[in-house]
């Protein structure tokens, strides 16, 4: 049993394709089958049952997929251990983050650790916060860019809150509230909404404050990609409420409105407190470089804290500025 084909077996469990799984290991698809089979046949077991539309983990495969995980983090750590005693820092960074990130540079925040540690290379993966936790969880992600609404903090996890912003709203030039310096949810309650997937974290910020204002709303469009609510938007076709960094990227076809008892958002950076990495260590300093802010919680390993429809006080006053709410920290 070799190293490498348990890692092929954590990638092809964690896409859920033998191709997926190749791409992101860097090798053809019958090199990493071939190995996987062997892999099965030296233990008696079959590690995946395939179809010619999925891939599905056994029961036999989830058991040896525990111990796995944890083989291979181990000789990562023990690989780090030996380059950190030279001073270097090495490996590759496993970096989630969602597609609305505004308290960091994401770009100018990867240039940085790589400037600083030529000799490690970087994965970038987008996904909801809910996703991204529980890879880091398992150990598929060394750190995460989160955002999660107050009262909601990542469990089994340490966290660094890095920003809080109140969500804006988001909708055409030409629309009614456009020229509005500021707007409450109520005057949105009879739009037409885009926003991301029910039961994400993004959706439950702005489910949450329309829960407390007692206001119903409709939401007809579904999406995981921010750029792609905004596109909506700028059609004239919904409206929608974003962080105010990520409608400032939009088209000139959209314009953000502040909402005084909108729903307010935490970004933190997530990783696994139990055995950082070097590469995690030194992601967090490039953090720390470029938002010397917030602080560090180890959270228990438990569920994570259930939502209780709270939104947070409202901050904005009344209709006298035409700017968003400014992020605070």
């Amino acid at each position: 049993m070799e190293l490498q084909q348990l890692r092929y077996v954590i990638e092809v469990a964690a896409t859920s394709s033998f191709t997926r799984a190749a791409e992101r290991c860097f090798v053809t698809q019958s090199a990493l089958s071939h190995q996987v089979a062997a892999l099965e046949r030296e233990l008696g077991e079959r590690l995946f049952v395939r179809s010619s539309r999925s891939v599905r983990v056994t029961e036999a495969g989830e058991a040896f997929l525990e111990h796995a995980r944890t083989a291979v983090a181990a000789a990562e750590n023990a690989r780090d251990a030996a380059s950190s005693a030279g001073g270097r820092v090495v490996g590759t960074l496993r970096l989630g983050i969602i597609p609305t990130v505004t308290a960091l540079d994401v770009p100018a925040l990867i240039a940085r650790f790589r400037s600083a540690h030529p000799d490690a290379r970087v994965e970038l993966t987008v996904g909801n916060s809910d996703a991204l936790v529980d890879a880091l969880r398992r150990g598929e992600l060394d750190a995460a860019l989160l955002g999660l609404r107050p009262g909601v903090e990542p469990r089994g996890v340490a966290v660094r809150e890095l920003s809080r912003e109140r969500l804006v709203a988001a909708v055409p030039r030409a629309h009614r509230l456009a020229g509005r310096r500021r707007v409450r949810l109520a005057d949105l309650a009879d739009e037409t909404f885009a926003d991301f997937p029910s039961g994400t974290s993004g959706r439950a910020q702005s489910d949450a404050a329309f829960a407390a204002a007692g206001i119903a709303r409709d939401v007809a469009f579904e999406a995981d990609s921010a750029a792609l609510m905004l596109g909506l938007v700028s059609a004239g076709v919904a409206v929608t409420l974003l962080a105010p960094g990520a409608v400032a990227s939009a088209a000139s076809g959209v314009v953000a409105v502040a909402v005084s008892d909108g729903p307010e958002r935490i970004e933190y950076a997530a990783w696994d407190a139990r055995s950082p990495r070097g590469v995690t260590s030194a992601l967090l300093r490039a953090i720390e470089a470029l938002a010397p802010i917030g602080r560090d919680t180890a959270t228990p390993d438990d569920a994570a804290t259930p939502d209780d429809g709270a939104t947070p006080d409202d901050e904005a006053g009344p209709e006298e500025s035409s700017e968003p709410a400014p992020s605070r920290h």
